[in-house]
């Protein structure tokens, strides 16, 4: 029996993990929902090699990647700028290209930005858990992380490769994030708010997928008792003990304790899939 079409990771030395929409409609049973986080970066990858928006695709976060194509496909790389190489030849970012079977196809680490997305024609047809294929990288629900000597098989294709399409404005920093108020104001200093919205913070290190940690001038609570475990939405910026900002990302929690300042505006969350830790955030009211 010939065994299916797929490539072979022969390198993957930073995190790369399977995304497609997302798992929603699940958060009452404690599912956070993953898929990409620079949206409009994976669905213009998808778009470019002829597949809808929401096949899955990698996300690659920083390190780079180098596959064999067991199967020729059309490819395209988007999202953080990164060297793309097919057998040994700079190929084009954000465009088409041709991968013969057997060919090697690298990408280098990002150049700016942190996460790139790579879409094969036919998408990455990994095994759906929950109806996704995306990974959580919270609890690990979702297809295991993509590691080298990962075989990952490919689907059928969808449709030619796009000549060209709309590209993705660069993203980075400095960023603000329009929010709208929280449900636990009460919590906090009065004005604080307005505090948060005049305040400059900078990307921390713990950053991740789960939530994008901040530093700067703590925000003052004045009710320090003990929240019952509440449910979380994407952009929910939660306030930790320290005082320091965390804005819940798509593998964040389905539920939560500390209490919630303000709620990031779902439009603008993209953005935050490229910054890098020291590049200032700043917030906005909606």
């Amino acid at each position: 029996m010939s065994r299916p079409r797929g490539w072979t990771v022969l390198d993957a030395p930073g995190l790369v993990t399977v995304q497609d929409d997302g798992r929603t409609g699940l958060a009452h049973l404690g599912v956070p929902r993953a898929g990409p986080l620079d949206r409009p970066a994976a669905a213009l990858a998808c778009r470019l090699v002829g597949d809808p928006a929401g096949t899955a695709v990698l996300e690659v976060t920083l390190g780079g990647v180098v596959l064999r194509a067991d199967a020729g496909r059309w490819v395209a790389v988007t999202g953080a700028p990164c060297a793309v190489e097919v057998a040994g030849r700079a190929r084009g970012h954000g465009r088409a290209e041709w991968v013969p079977a057997g060919a090697e196809l690298r990408l280098g680490p990002a150049t700016r930005g942190v996460r790139s997305y790579l879409a094969v024609a036919g998408g990455w047809d990994v095994e759906p858990v929950l109806g996704s294929r995306s990974t959580d990288t919270l609890a690990w629900v979702g297809p295991p992380r993509v590691t080298t000597g990962s075989r990952l098989p490919v689907g059928e294709p969808g449709g030619p490769p796009a000549a060209l399409d709309v590209p993705v404005g660069e993203r980075g920093g400095p960023v603000r994030l329009r929010v709208d108020p929280g449900p636990r104001l009460d919590r906090f200093a009065p004005g604080t708010l307005d505090r948060l919205c005049r305040t400059s913070y900078a990307v921390g290190e713990a950053s991740d997928r789960v939530g994008l940690r901040l530093s700067g001038e703590p925000l003052e609570r004045v009710d320090h008792g003990e929240l019952p475990s509440e449910g979380m939405v994407l952009g929910a910026v939660q306030v930790p003990p320290d005082g320091r900002p965390v804005v819940l990302l798509a593998d964040h929690p389905a539920t939560g304790g500390y209490p919630v300042v303000a709620v990031v505006r779902a439009d603008d969350l993209d953005a935050v899939a490229q910054l890098r830790p020291g590049d200032p955030v700043g917030f906005t009211r909606a």
